[in-house]
């Protein structure tokens, strides 16, 4: 989808905006520029929300220089960078154009293998883990009521059987994990040329053919939409304030009637508000549980899933500096745009997109990606940008989320935890049109006539001045209600002006966790924005034990993430080697007894006057004994104390050691009956040195 109309059918709403200069007024709201965060690792939590998982539409490009791949997939060495660094066990969206391989019809080989590479990215997904939204959409030639590929078909029958085709393959025969979406964004002309019956039309012969493939098969395959370009959007023109004229309501309606399956519900949503799916209705509650109100009321379940299929940070503008050389800006709006989706009860995601759209031929030039593309330099591998990171930060988030109380205008806190481990993700996004944003929130709670003011206002010149203080509300003849909603819309915008040059500074207190862990510190912020490293900016040991307090200052239009992981306990590893060393020092005494012969010197004088073939005879036993000598002596490691212990330890195996030595059995025997010997020894340590010495030296 190129671009999103406003949320109010004013284009002047959001044109305004941009052209507000970035004066302030001379009084600001009290909103304090250092925050505080308490956070409880005792407090309750939940399993961390899909909508929190890494997810994306795969489109990029827009045309392949090869005519057998996907013209509107991103290119194969992108999608193989997500997968090595986030996987690909969510949900990703594939735009599956069936006009476009008909067009290879008449050239076998080059169909079959544009089917093959379509199959290849969905076998590759659905192998992982993850889900496919395949998004059917085109019309082939000959099927179409106009000659163009975006029109609605007019033999519903052959376009019956062209999908229950695809269908049948992949979920049938292959068992893809695939939900099916009736087409894209049928209420822009530029994707869809018909009118609404016509779109019922079309999703009634594929929902009769998955009905009758889920007969034949047994195998459930979801089937959904409209996927619209905004939840209140319709084919006809339609506003916010009018969402029971809204193409969702009347599918599920249409759906009841026929008795036709709708397993999800979704739509497009791109803004710069990152509370967009937070909007009231005229009815007085959020836009997402009226949808969940009209699904119970004809007969549907209420827990259907509700899916953005596609969103991301929009100014109305297909080329926007704030989604390429200053891309930290859309990086800081990813984090708050999915809390609130997550707080607001939507179930799934798929941001928009993979990569930079650039077909100069059809002047498709959009920057929405999370990669560059060059369309001068179609072989190039495309850059990062810097919010390609801030998917791989929510890929180091923990399994649960905990419950936290934290509110404030521009920053937010998504902690998370897993056993011996803790994230959490601060993001500072000022919001460059949440003034106007504000009234778009509130303006059904204002009757016609109030209603009819603002939008009065918003389309003149006299907004611009409110907000800047030129114009005191004093002066205009409104409501008191309408003068009380502008009078917060003059305050955000002070803010927003105030904190988009300031940094904030955040007070983290963590309670009831212990032990040493260490901290990793990934920053995203103004200094980067393209091919950015992505490593912790600062790391250290954190010890628990005495409490933790840490101070975090955030630059406006910035993320940090926090990881805490528990260290080792050194204390295991000591405990292991303890036992080991007193072990080895107690054995080698005990493998050693000839130091009961050496202790007693009378035989080894008794060998000097012996001849020499005496003396060679007995060489292995001086060479044995030398070494227990020299350790008597200190010359080795033994301590004497235990030296003294084996002599008397070993008093017993001594008969047993003449049957390994008969060298000297008569020495041998003589000396159990001395057993006051190990006392001699002592007494005789100062005349044994002199003739150990000469018995080594000869």
């Amino acid at each position: 989808m190129i671009k999103r109309l406003p949320v109010i059918a004013y284009g002047a709403l959001l044109f305004l905006i941009f052209s507000l200069p970035c004066c302030l007024s001379n009084s600001y709201a009290q909103l304090s520029e250092n925050l505080e965060l308490n956070l409880d690792l005792s407090s309750p939590t939940v399993s961390l929300p899909n909508i929190y998982k890494p997810s994306i539409d795969l489109s990029g490009r827009g045309k392949h220089s090869d005519k057998t791949l996907p013209q509107t997939l991103a290119s194969a060495d992108v999608i193989n960078t997500w997968q090595a660094d986030l996987g690909l066990r969510n949900f990703y969206r594939i735009q599956y154009n069936l006009w476009e391989i008909q067009q290879l019809a008449d050239d076998k080989d080059a169909y079959q293998k544009l089917l093959n590479n379509y199959e290849e990215i969905i076998k590759k997904i659905s192998d992982s883990g993850g889900t496919v939204i395949l998004d059917l959409f085109g019309t082939p030639n000959r099927l179409g009521t106009v000659l163009d590929k975006n029109s609605a078909p007019h033999n519903l029958k052959a376009y019956k059987v062209l999908v229950k085709d695809v269908i049948r393959k992949f979920s049938c025969e292959k068992k893809y994990n695939i939900w099916y979406e009736v087409w894209n964004a049928p209420d822009i002309s530029d994707f869809f040329l018909g009118q609404k019956a016509e779109y019922f039309n079309l999703y009634r012969i594929i929902g009769e053919a998955v009905k009758e493939l889920r007969q034949e098969t047994k195998i459930q395959i979801p089937l959904g939409g409209p996927s619209v370009s905004a939840w209140f959007r319709n084919i006809e023109p339609n506003n916010i304030l009018s969402p029971e004229r809204s193409l969702i309501y009347e599918l599920i309606k249409y759906c009841y009637s026929y008795r036709l399956p709708l397993d999800f519900i979704s739509w497009h949503a791109y803004s710069s508000d990152p509370a967009e799916e937070k909007q009231d209705t005229i009815y007085n509650k959020p836009f997402f549980k009226l949808i969940r109100d009209l699904l119970t009321y004809f007969k549907f379940s209420s827990n259907i899933p509700l899916l953005v299929d596609e969103w991301s940070f929009d100014g109305s503008a297909n080329i926007l500096a704030a989604r390429d050389k200053n891309a930290y800006i859309s990086a800081s709006y990813i984090p708050g745009r999915l809390k609130n989706m997550y707080e607001a009860g939507i179930d799934y995601q798929t941001y928009f997109c993979l990569e930079d759209f650039g077909d100069n031929e059809v002047g498709a030039i959009r920057n929405l990606g999370i990669f560059t593309f060059d369309p001068a330099r179609r072989e190039n591998k495309g850059h990062a940008k810097i919010n390609y990171n801030v998917w791989r930060l929510f890929g180091l988030l923990g399994q649960d989320l905990l419950t936290t109380k934290f509110s404030d205008d521009f920053v937010g806190v998504i902690p998370t935890c897993s056993t011996d481990y803790l994230a959490l993700l601060i993001y500072n996004y000022v919001d460059p049109q949440s003034a106007m944003n504000y009234i778009s929130h509130n303006i059904v709670y204002l009757n016609s006539v109030e209603q009819k003011a603002i939008l009065g206002i918003i389309k003149s010149d006299r907004m611009k001045k409110i907000l800047t203080g030129q114009l005191n509300l004093v002066t205009l003849r409104l409501s008191a209600k309408t003068k009380g909603m502008l009078s917060r819309a003059i305050e955000l915008y002070n803010l927003a002006n105030k904190f988009s040059t300031a940094n904030r500074k955040i007070k983290i207190s963590l309670k009831n966790v212990k032990d040493t862990y260490t901290l990793s510190q990934y920053v995203i912020d103004s200094s980067c924005s393209r091919n950015c490293e992505f490593k912790p900016t600062m790391e250290k040991d954190v010890d628990f034990n005495q409490g933790y307090t840490e101070t975090v200052e955030m630059s406006p239009y910035s993320v940090q993430l926090l990881v805490f992981k528990k260290k080792p306990a050194p204390v295991e590893v000591k405990s292991e080697e303890k036992p080991e060393e007193p072990k080895a020092v107690e054995a080698k005494p005990e493998e050693k007894p000839a130091e009961v012969k050496l202790e007693i010197k009378t035989t080894e004088i008794k060998v000097e006057e012996k001849t020499a073939e005496t003396k060679l005879s007995e060489k292995s036993v001086e060479a044995k004994s030398v070494s227990p000598a020299v350790l008597v002596n200190g010359s080795q490691n033994l301590p004497d104390r235990q030296t003294g212990a084996a002599l008397s330890a070993e008093e017993k195996p001594v008969e047993v050691k003449p049957e390994e030595k008969p060298v000297e059995p008569k020495a041998v025997e003589a000396k159990p009956e001395e057993k006051p010997v190990p006392v001699e020894v002592k007494s005789e340590d100062k005349a044994l040195p002199k003739e150990a010495i000469n018995a080594e030296n000869k």
